[in-house]
């Protein structure tokens, strides 16, 4: 196997995780929205973790997609 096909080969499964943290952001601000619809009073509590859960799964595309640029370029 030629080594440039290998790398897009290997740098293309690295990136299939951001196909999961995009389902998991939708999820995070689905729920988020859903329960600040059913009590609109506690929105300064469950809004600070949904946006730290927002930022959880945001590093997870960002270590995916590290890990894909270190396969193509070294």
């Amino acid at each position: 196997m030629d080594p440039v096909a290998a790398k897009a080969l290997g740098a293309g499964i690295a990136v299939i995780a951001l196909a999961g943290v995009g389902v998991g952001i939708g999820n995070i601000f689905s729920s988020l929205v859903n329960s600040i619809a059913r009590n609109p009073s506690s929105r300064d509590q469950v809004f600070g973790i949904g946006i730290l859960g927002f930022a959880l799964t945001e590093a997870v595309a960002l270590f995916a997609l590290l890990i894909a640029f270190l396969i193509l370029f070294t």
